[in-house]
């Protein structure tokens, strides 16, 4: 029997995940990049006992993506469901990440999921689909990234209730790392230090600031055997950052930490 995906609670987000999911309304995951919110919702999946099926949401997804497709196959045409259409027929959480950055028209056929109709009509079946009470809408999105390139309307996000997410404190961050990745906790409580500091120098400039999933990578590099400086600059400083002036000041500032 396959076990519930780790998740370290913050707050009561459990209880209002329950919550959302015994009335049947849509939420909402707001926070930055490598917080937790996927991990969220795949530990909740599993205590719900309700099949999770997640899209990846990005420049190119469309209404078709997640609706499904007439394809050709041995000379006939056949109907393939999308996510979204199969996630209704199963009763499932359809977790939709990064859902702002999807095209316009993946925003208007979710609608009728978020209202009082909870139903989705597909139009090249001529099929309406609705929902069962399990069935449950989850999206997500990055704040802070979104207000550089795309945001969601205010329409579309008074269709859910929502949550936001954020760096845990570093006590609680350090045993997320030696969790994940497999370090003594006095390891994990120099690299919770590390992700910090990092995040308190705005001066760095930089368009994300460290993940704790990126503090993991350095954990799980750690205990490979790499040097905690070189854990540090291959699972923090290049991935943040191309620019060697930045990429030499994170070096630095874990160089005082390690």
């Amino acid at each position: 029997m396959t076990s519930s995906p780790y998740y370290r609670e913050i707050g009561n987000e459990r209880e209002i995940f329950r919550h959302a999911f015994k009335h049947q309304l849509p939420l909402m995951l707001k926070g930055p990049t490598g917080c937790g919110k996927s991990r969220f919702v795949e530990s909740m999946a599993a205590e719900l006992k309700r099949p999770l099926i997640t899209v990846s949401c990005h420049d190119d997804t469309s209404a078709t993506d997640l609706l499904g497709r007439f394809l050709v196959k041995g000379g006939d045409t056949v109907w393939q469901d999308g996510p979204m259409t199969r996630a209704l027929r199963e009763s499932a959480i359809l977790y939709l990440d990064e859902v702002a950055e999807a095209r316009e028209d993946v925003v208007v056929v979710i609608h009728p999921l978020t209202d009082h109709r909870r139903e989705l009509f597909v139009e090249k079946l001529n099929e309406l689909l609705k929902a069962a009470p399990e069935f449950m809408l989850v999206v997500s999105f990055n704040p802070g990234y979104q207000k550089r390139v795309k945001e969601l309307k205010p329409s579309t996000r008074q269709r859910f209730v929502g949550m936001s997410f954020g760096y845990p404190s570093p006590d609680v961050e350090a045993e997320i790392i030696t969790h994940e990745g497999g370090v003594d906790i006095a390891v994990a409580r120099k690299l919770a230090a590390a992700g910090e500091k990092i995040r308190a120098l705005e001066e760095l400039g930089l368009a994300e600031t460290v993940s704790t999933r990126l503090l993991v990578y350095a954990a799980k590099s750690m205990r490979a055997g790499i040097s905690p400086r070189q854990s540090c600059d291959i699972a923090i400083a290049q991935p943040l950052t191309d620019d060697p002036v930045i990429q030499r000041s994170i070096n630095d500032l874990v160089a005082l930490i390690f």
